[in-house]
């Protein structure tokens, strides 16, 4: 307990400053005029003969949709995967005073039993007096699982299938520009865990671990967080420079119906850093968690795992949930450039490196790295929203994925 509280207190130290150091920067920040950018609408409105879009009364529209169904392949045993994204961005206030709000709706399926409906939120009220963020699911996942820590060979996994709700939802209240402090509460609910494998070991013997892997028995954690946000991004699509932190302290206790008592803490830093001042984008994009359990009883699917943290965004170029244990921290870089000086070509290069914490104990002893680039193309520049096509690449694995928006 001692060491949760001390963790605690140096990440809300560390927002502290942070807000400290950037506390003179304007409380309004200018509205980006699009007129010189193309994105594909604009094209097809050019083939189609139809009337250009006006910028002359930007304040008046506040509300973008990007849509696009997506059939991707993927090298993975998931095989050919069906998804339809769909993006809205909208305006609560005035465009220079209240950042871009977001809500994404991502149904998928590949067709052998895999399937998704996830809904995520993130409202800014007026003037950003408040944020409300929501991270809504209903999963069919059967999905591999290496067990904790790093070091195990590529084929050393064990398929898990189950149902999985998840239900979050949190509001914190403007404390000062650019820094917000609130609660929310947290349900995972994993339902009809299945680790038949064509063998006699179960999920408890593969992972030697206790919690939440018993044959024929759901897991449901449920309980308070204690959330704090500082965010000097008016766009969280394809954010611009500046900083972003979050840290979310998470209990999950039995009187609320868990399984279990027990805690976590995560991490998140982000800095955005432009290059040179230029018609085209030219950035850099820096992003570090640390993700951990504070006490035992976390249950098997919700340790520490790449891939899983709360957007799901992390370690491209490495099959989600290869690593996993009780800490993990994460590491990536990504530079970010326009080919096109009107913004609808772009290109991104990214390294990250993970590492999950060794069973009872700790120790990070095995570093996961991971590579690749990627082509964006503006889909909408009302919200600057992009399709994102990137090539991942690491030990045992590579991979395509297909994004509405930045990975970070």
């Amino acid at each position: 307990m001692i060491r949760a509280l001390l963790t605690i207190a140096f990440c809300c130290w560390s927002i502290a400053l942070l807000a400290q150091t950037d506390s003179s920067s304007a409380k309004y920040r200018p509205f980006i005029d699009t007129l010189e950018k193309l994105d594909l609408i604009d094209i097809a409105n050019s083939i189609l003969h139809k009337k250009a879009r006006s910028v002359a009364d930007k304040a008046e529209k506040k509300l973008y949709f990007s849509f696009l169904p997506i059939s991707s392949s993927a090298f993975e045993s998931a095989g050919k995967t069906l998804i339809a994204s769909t993006t809205a961005g909208f305006y609560l206030g005035n465009l220079h005073t209240t950042n871009l709000s977001s809500i994404n709706f991502t149904p998928y399926t590949n067709f052998t039993g895999r399937y998704g409906l996830p809904v995520r939120s993130s409202i800014w009220l007026k003037d950003n007096t408040f944020n409300i963020q929501g991270d809504t699911r209903v999963l069919k996942y059967p999905q591999y699982t290496w067990g904790l820590g790093g070091g195990q060979p590529a084929d050393h996994k064990f398929l898990v299938d189950y149902v999985y709700v998840r239900f979050y939802q949190s509001v914190l209240k403007q404390i000062k520009p650019y820094f917000f402090a609130g609660i929310g509460y947290d349900l995972d609910y994993y339902m009809d865990i299945d680790s038949d494998n064509g063998t006699n070991t179960t999920l408890a013997q593969f992972t030697n671990y206790s919690f939440g892997t018993k044959p024929n028995q759901n897991s449901f954690s449920s309980g308070p967080t204690v959330n704090l946000l500082y965010d000097t991004r008016n766009n969280s699509i394809n954010p611009l420079p500046g900083w972003y932190a979050n840290v979310i302290y998470r209990f999950s206790a039995s009187r609320m119906g868990s399984n279990d008592n027990w805690q976590s803490l995560y991490v998140d830093v982000r800095k955005y850093l432009s290059l040179a001042p230029s018609v085209r984008k030219n950035m850099l994009a820096f992003w570090a968690y640390y993700w951990t359990t504070l006490s035992p009883g976390s249950p098997y699917l919700n340790l520490p795992s790449i891939g899983n943290d709360p957007g799901n965004r992390s370690g491209r170029g490495i099959e989600q949930n290869r690593y996993r244990g009780e800490s993990l921290f994460y590491v990536e870089t990504e530079y970010r450039c326009d080919i096109t000086d009107n913004g609808l070509l772009g290109f991104i290069a990214f390294a990250n490196v993970n590492s999950a914490s060794q069973p009872n104990s700790r120790r990070f002893r095995y570093f996961n790295p991971a590579g690749g680039a990627g082509l964006r193309i503006k889909f909408n520049k009302k919200t600057d929203t992009n399709i994102g096509i990137d090539y991942g690449k690491s030990k045992d694995y590579s991979s395509i994925s297909i994004n509405l928006g930045e990975t970070f």
